[in-house]
């Protein structure tokens, strides 16, 4: 009994997959993605959108607007909350461009201005001067400084590609995985028309989220397309509708497809749980062999609410594990029987 970990080791052409790890993103990027949802105005350095962000943490710049620049961090995205916008507001407007002149000397890819602060006329000159673009949010410095520093995270967190098929089983993300042709998106598509729903077929981005949490989601070409060998490409969206897609899950258990080999050892009684790695993070792993007759996607099914009553606090295999140690120590030296009937005689209702 005991819990074993491994390296996860696929099949032939899932081995030795190398994490992507981006060094930098465009500010242009940023803004792109960022100005709704974090509702960005562009209020100057328009000409350097082009600058690279090279960090995914952020920079409160107090200390280099007062003159001491020795620990610096310009290459981050710099964050102007009260305290920077109501220092300049204390200084006269020569010392206001003196201190801000010094802070826009070094390589800075943007700064991000909060509450609706905005910046002087005279600032943003500088600004366009030095081409350092300026963003305006009305986010309070808090929620913006959560909201970008979740945005920078994932995209500078470690990401991989796995060739599986990615579905959402009763609110459990299962990562079916195997050799090619085993009849991942088979399952899964039995499983969308049992009411479950895709994430992805064939390509799985899977990204690192915190140190033990993995997302995965399909990649903006695939989308929620599968291909059926002998059938070609389907779109589950428009052929089951909105229901049995979604765009992200987290990777909660992985099940690897198969062939059945006689001399194979598999688990049957669940109390040695396996755990299998991917970027680092150990996701409960289960090795599924394929047999003629086998129903794969009920036995998915049930993989998933095992999952979910371990979740939950109670786990089958213990459970019967303690009641057969109790039995054992119950009898002492005799001989233990199968166990008595669960009900101690049958009543006259024979149904």
């Amino acid at each position: 009994m005991g819990k074993e970990t491994k390296q996860y080791d696929r099949p032939s052409g899932w081995r030795n997959t190398q994490p992507i790890q981006r060094e930098s993103i465009t500010v242009q990027h940023f803004y792109d993605a960022t100005r709704e949802r974090f509702r960005l105005t562009l209020l100057a350095g328009g000409e350097g959108l082009a600058n690279l962000i090279t960090d995914k943490s952020l920079h409160r710049p107090g200390l280099a607007l007062a003159g001491y620049v020795g620990l610096f961090t310009y290459h981050r995205i710099q964050i102007f909350g009260n305290t920077e916008i109501f220092y300049l507001r204390s200084l006269t407007l020569e010392e206001k461009i003196k201190a801000f002149s010094t802070l826009a000397s070094f390589s800075i890819p943007c700064i991000v201005v909060t509450s609706s602060n905005g910046l002087d006329p005279e600032l943003l000159a500088i600004c366009d001067e030095r081409k350092i673009p300026v963003f305006e949010t009305k986010f309070e410095t808090t929620k913006a400084v959560y909201f970008l520093s979740d945005f920078l995270e994932d995209q500078f967190n470690p990401q991989t590609v796995i060739h599986g098929a990615f579905v959402d089983v009763y609110g459990v993300g299962v990562l079916f995985v195997g050799r090619s042709g085993i009849g991942k998106s088979e399952v899964a598509l039995d499983l969308i028309e049992r009411g479950h729903r895709l994430v992805a077929d064939d390509v799985v981005m899977v990204t690192q989220k915190g140190e033990s949490i993995l997302m995965g989601a399909g990649t903006d070409l695939v989308r929620h397309f599968m291909e059926i060998r002998g059938l070609g490409l389907i779109n589950v969206r428009e052929m089951f509708g909105i229901r049995a897609i979604r765009f992200q899950k987290r990777v909660e258990v992985i099940v690897e497809l198969e062939e059945w080999h006689a001399d194979g050892e598999y688990t049957r009684t669940g109390l040695d749980e396996s755990t299998a790695q991917i970027l680092g993070v150990d996701i409960p792993h289960v090795r599924l062999p394929i047999v003629t007759g086998k129903n794969i996607t009920v036995i998915a099914e049930v993989i998933a609410l095992n999952y979910l009553l371990k979740h939950y606090g109670y786990d089958a295999s213990r459970e019967f594990a303690t009641k057969l140690e109790q039995v054992l120590l119950k009898k002492g030296g005799e001989k233990v029987s199968r166990g008595d009937r669960v009900i101690p005689y049958f009543e006259h209702d024979f149904e």
